[in-house]
């Protein structure tokens, strides 16, 4: 039974987190919510109280004990929030990152923002490797599907993300350990930082109104 340390916000991250409590061939130990949750998402530490999983309450990942750490057989962070630096990585058996785009492309925050923003016809998501660094790690597996920038809001991709997401994430963890990652191109690399987001303009939020 390999044992599995979830970080993360959003409803994906909750449908993992079951996934792996249910599956006789994981065991998850511990959990490391998003602080302050996310509003517009159910709580992942409300999950945690009701089935007696584990969490961290600061959300800081290093406040997870090195016992448990080096108890834990995968490390698996889902649209957590903050960057993971490489004396962590490096205590890690294996630690990987479900990204919400086509690597290398969209690297950083925002990336169904971004997509739309730039009238893309098509987005993704990507399981892949952490490495010291942003969103640089070599992908593992990765699913692309159609967006219509033409009337798509970024909820709209964003729900779509989170079923193709949880797709990807169920086609890949059965055969993780058997997977031979692929390093990213480094020439096709679009990468945005936070303090870019103003420049989204009517994509800066969930809906063009919202972002008014």
């Amino acid at each position: 039974m390999k044992k599995v340390i979830v970080l993360g916000k959003s409803d994906l991250s909750i449908k993992i987190c079951k996934w792996f409590h249910y599956n006789n061939k994981y065991k998850l130990i511990c959990v490391i919510p998003v602080i302050p949750e996310p509003f517009w998402s159910e709580s992942l530490v409300g999950w945690c109280i009701s089935n007696d999983i584990d969490y961290i309450s600061s959300g800081n990942y290093n406040d997870i004990s090195i016992d448990k750490l080096n108890n834990s057989d995968l490390v698996m962070s889902v649209f957590y929030d903050k960057i993971i630096k490489e004396n962590f990585i490096d205590k890690c058996k294996k630690i990987i990152n479900l990204h919400n785009s086509p690597l290398p492309k969209y690297r950083g925050v925002s990336p169904i923002n971004w997509a739309l923003k730039n009238k893309e016809k098509e987005h993704g998501v990507t399981i892949h490797e952490i490495f010291p660094g942003i969103d640089n790690g070599n992908i593992i597996s990765q699913l692309k599907y159609s967006i219509y920038p033409e009337f798509d809001e970024v909820i709209d991709v964003y729900n779509r993300s989170l079923e193709y997401g949880y797709v990807l994430f169920k086609n890949t963890i059965p055969f993780l350990w058997k997977i031979k990652p692929q390093k990213q191109e480094e020439s096709e690399v679009i990468y945005y930082n936070r303090s870019q987001n103003y420049l989204l303009g009517d994509r800066k939020n969930f809906t063009k109104v919202e972002s008014k």
